[in-house]
């Protein structure tokens, strides 16, 4: 059954404001997108007023996931300041307990701690980050042969496709279904090569331009955090978009992560962005896991020459003189990048090649360092 942008307003005219107006005539709701059962939009308000707007956001997708047809709604709630107006007033709930909506907020209320809202996710037992400071250093590509390469040393593992502008995981595995909601109105993560895969390129097609604002962009994050049933993992692999930006706070605020991996090129652009990422994870408390040397050098598959095209040595380098544990170097290769491609990532196609050696190696040290946090869970 085709849901048609109508109806959506016709369910959403039922949804009370905190002020008793229909949602539909309090003049802040978003073009709405409506695309193969998909809906897209976002509640635009004040921010002194978003707390009463949190349950509305909440009705407002419940009554939009009941029409029929529908398989998946992400309703963001924006909130921003006016000109010269301060901070809204910290909240008092009862007890000092602090609700569960407080989640969807990645903005710290007042003057309290951002950090004062992380929660575990059920079942996980360690959630981390592969960020970069730039793009274009396959950092994508690295987090899912990663989470493959933890996968082989018997863990069970999710990977997260974070980068809401630009999900490569869709194309990475290959994957071109679309996710279901289970009984509880949560997303089944999509299941190939033995991960829990979730991106927002499975809710999207893949040439729609996600022209979305930072807010719109933290609360998609967020539900797909929380709004997904992972399941028992004991690591979740977050591919974040490149930067240091609104996401990455985001996760950081909003997950008590257990650890970063910076992806970096030996050249020296991409090691000042690193450094960048670097020093925002440990801004917010995040440990460093380590740096890993993407496209560290080229070896000619015919006359076995190398060539370091990039430099080399120049993330171990940056590594030994921030202090923080130098996990591996990734050559360029043609097999990674055509494997890739092609859907079929390099540790799952190749999985007694060298370049899976080098995954695999990678994710003993990075589980090394997570052992604490799997086995307390």
């Amino acid at each position: 059954m085709s849901v048609t942008q109508q109806q959506v307003l016709e369910c959403l005219a039922k949804v009370m404001s905190p002020r008793g107006v229909a949602l539909t005539n309090a003049n802040v709701l978003s073009p709405i997108t409506v695309s193969d059962g998909k809906v897209f939009f976002s509640i635009n308000v004040d921010a002194a007023e978003a707390r009463a707007w949190e349950s509305v956001r909440a009705q407002a997708e419940t009554a939009v996931r009941a029409i029929p047809g529908v398989s998946a709604a992400m309703i963001a709630l924006t909130a921003e300041r006016k000109a010269g107006q301060s901070a809204p007033p910290p909240p008092r709930p009862a007890g000092g307990v602090q609700p569960a909506s407080a989640h969807r907020h990645p903005q710290p209320p007042g003057g309290a701690s951002p950090m004062a809202r992380q929660a575990d996710i059920p079942g996980i037992a360690a959630v981390i980050a592969v960020a970069s400071g730039k793009g274009g250093v396959g950092k994508s590509t690295t987090a899912l042969n990663l989470a493959l390469g933890l996968r082989d040393l018997g863990l069970r593992v999710g990977l997260l496709d974070a980068d809401i502008y630009g999900p490569s995981v869709p194309r990475l595995t290959g994957i071109r279904q679309k996710p279901e909601l289970n009984h509880d109105k949560k997303m089944i993560p999509l299941a190939r090569f033995g991960l829990a895969i979730m991106s927002i390129g499975f809710l999207v097609e893949e040439d729609t331009a996600m022209i979305w604002r930072g807010p719109m962009v933290m609360s998609a994050i967020t539900q797909m955090l929380r709004d997904v049933a992972w399941g028992t993992l004991d690591v979740l692999v977050v591919d974040m978009p490149p930067g240091t930006g609104d996401a990455q706070l985001t996760l950081a605020q909003n997950v008590p992560l257990k650890g970063a991996v910076i992806i970096s090129t030996p050249q020296d652009l991409s090691l000042i962005d690193a450094r960048r990422g670097l020093a925002m994870f440990k801004k917010v408390n995040v440990p460093v896991l380590g740096i890993v040397e993407n496209m560290s050098y080229f070896q000619c598959p015919e006359c076995g020459t190398r060539s370091d095209i990039f430099g080399h040595g120049g993330a171990r380098h940056e590594a030994e003189r921030l202090g923080v544990p130098f996990l591996g170097e990734i050559p360029l290769h043609m097999a990674i990048r055509s494997s890739s491609d092609a859907g079929n990532p390099v540790v799952e196609s190749e999985p007694d090649g060298p370049h899976a050696a080098i995954y695999r190696e990678i994710g003993a040290k990075v589980r090394e360092q997570l052992k604490g946090a799997i086995a307390a869970a």
